[in-house]
């Protein structure tokens, strides 16, 4: 059965190249991937990519998925503090399936907690917040610490989605 992955991106100023660089790397490599916003209203990118998501964020289901993965610019902010995107993180931690988050994105895992003691990146602006949640940030342009996997900016989209797509595959 095709691995599945959902990719949740702000309704407003998702950042386009995160989005589209690791969706890509994934699609071609044989998973199926779901796109959630807050709503299935349509959604804009930083850089005015428009789309419908697949789904709504009260719509995902951790039996439905092998991943979820966040992903940055300015808009990823909206989740940092939405108790119904930190349990669905804490969901898909306890039933053990792989966490995603690019670019500013991390500090929505690590507000739910699940990065304590864990090797990430996000980000410059997120340091702060990772570390005082208790991860062990580096500044790397992509980490994979068990099924985490946490990138840098856009210009990690691409790595970020071959690391993503090589747990799902494992």
């Amino acid at each position: 059965m095709a691995k599945r992955a959902v990719f949740v991106i702000a309704q407003d100023n998702f950042q386009d190249k995160e989005l589209l660089d690791s969706k890509k790397v994934l699609t071609e490599r044989g998973i199926e991937v779901k796109v959630a916003a807050k709503t299935r209203d349509k959604a804009v990118g930083k850089l005015g990519t428009k789309l419908e998501p697949d789904l709504a964020i009260a719509e995902i289901e951790t039996k439905d998925f092998d991943a979820i993965v966040f992903i940055g610019g300015l808009g990823a902010a909206d989740y940092f503090t939405d108790d119904q995107v930190l349990q669905l993180v804490r969901d898909f931690k306890e039933v053990d399936k792989i966490l995603g988050a690019i670019c500013m994105a991390p500090s929505i895992l690590a507000n739910a907690g699940v990065l304590i003691g864990k090797t990430v990146t996000s980000f410059p602006s997120e340091e702060e917040n990772l570390r005082d949640k208790g991860a062990d940030y580096t500044g790397m342009q992509v980490e994979t610490d068990g099924k985490i996997v946490t990138g840098k900016d856009p210009t990690a989209a691409i790595e970020f989605g071959e690391k993503l797509a090589y747990l799902l595959e494992g």
